[in-house]
């Protein structure tokens, strides 16, 4: 069968292969087409085996939220320039509408299912072969509710750091009004960083290593700051509310009432003045807290409240409750070592 410049531009159009080996595709499949297309399928899988031992440490977050469910993928890439090609963003949309569709709740099972009629595996390894770099989907979320409940995301202009989140809510009507109000929440979730959603997720051994690194830290920049002629930091006693039992805070007052008495401060004023106080020992001894736990974070759009307290406010103006029960926030890369190599050494490999 033989075949013409015609038909070497259709298999290049089909297969997005180079026309050189469309060309010897054809060659190689005496001008049989379908048999053209296994070849080059069969030489790009090939090629993709090789470009899998790459680092895919770049990438792009893609979301979807529709109804009351939303989906987030992280798909990687090597290079943050492949990462920003036009077919690498409709390869990333096509898996999220994929997980989307078919509930599929985690990376794992996303690489375990069939696309497009084929196992996933397989057209992973075709958008390898076409693209050029080794790709991953490594990892995934999926949050559903009901009528009760309000969804929304967020997903950075870079498209590095996504954000999904539920509230549940007291009716349909405050769900359907804080849909908007959540999506504030992703906004913030994907600036600030929380890794859990309440301080009563952390366990004990942690908060303990933690309270002991942040005042050794403080300790020693305050060494530093001896030698400088700088005002000190204050060494807090702890870092998290799960600290500030019922009898802490009770002898905080205590000793914050000692000290208005000691300051000459009339008692009959105490009671204006000791909630800022309060306020002010549990801030300062809740920074783990701050600076991990979403419910607990200032709300970065108006710090003078957290987050939680900016849910409830803004439920409330609403008629309603809400309460955010479940977040997942991705950011492309985090927790992947790169292993560095330098160029010299990297051009020698690939003359080799």
């Amino acid at each position: 069968m033989s075949f013409g410049p015609s038909d070497i531009k259709k298999l290049r159009e089909m297969t997005d292969a180079g026309m050189m080996d469309c060309k010897k595709a054809l060659t190689e499949s005496n001008g049989d087409m379908d048999k053209a297309v296994q070849w080059l399928r069969d030489k790009g899988l090939g090629a993709a085996a090789k470009k899998a031992n790459k680092v895919a440490a770049e990438g792009l977050i893609g979301i979807k939220v529709e109804g009351k469910k939303a989906v987030i993928v992280e798909v990687n890439s090597q290079t943050d320039f492949v990462a920003q090609n036009e077919k690498f963003k409709n390869s990333v949309n096509e898996i999220v509408n994929h997980a989307f569709a078919n509930n599929l709740k985690d990376a794992d099972a996303i690489n375990a299912s069939t696309i497009n009629g084929v196992a996933f595996s397989e057209y992973l390894s075709l958008q390898i072969a076409t693209i050029g770099e080794n790709l991953v989907v490594r990892r995934s979320g999926l949050l559903e509710g009901d009528d009760t409940t309000a969804i929304n995301g967020y997903v950075h202009a870079n498209g590095q750091v996504g954000v999904i989140i539920t509230a549940k809510c007291d009716s349909a009507k405050t769900a359907e009004a804080m849909t908007s109000v959540i999506r504030d929440v992703a906004m913030h979730a994907a600036a600030m960083k929380p890794t859990t959603l309440s301080y009563k997720d952390f366990d004990a051994q942690y908060i303990a290593d933690e309270t002991a690194g942040r005042i050794a830290k403080i300790e020693k920049e305050n060494e530093e700051r001896v030698r400088l002629g700088k005002p000190l930091l204050n060494i807090p006693k702890y870092v998290s509310m799960a600290q500030l039992t019922d009898e802490v805070l009770a002898n905080a007052e205590k000793e914050l009432k000692e000290k208005l008495k000691a300051d000459g401060k009339p008692e009959k004023i105490w009671d204006k003045i000791l909630p800022g106080q309060i306020a002010r020992f549990i801030s300062d001894n809740t920074s783990l807290d701050q600076e991990q736990c979403l419910l607990d974070q200032k709300f970065v759009m108006d710090d003078s409240k957290t987050v939680a307290q900016y849910i409830e406010e803004k439920a409330k103006a609403c008629g309603g409750t809400a309460t955010i029960v479940e977040f997942i926030r991705l950011e492309v890369g985090e927790g992947i070592e790169v292993e560095e190599e330098d160029f010299a050494a990297e051009v020698a490999k690939q003359m080799a």
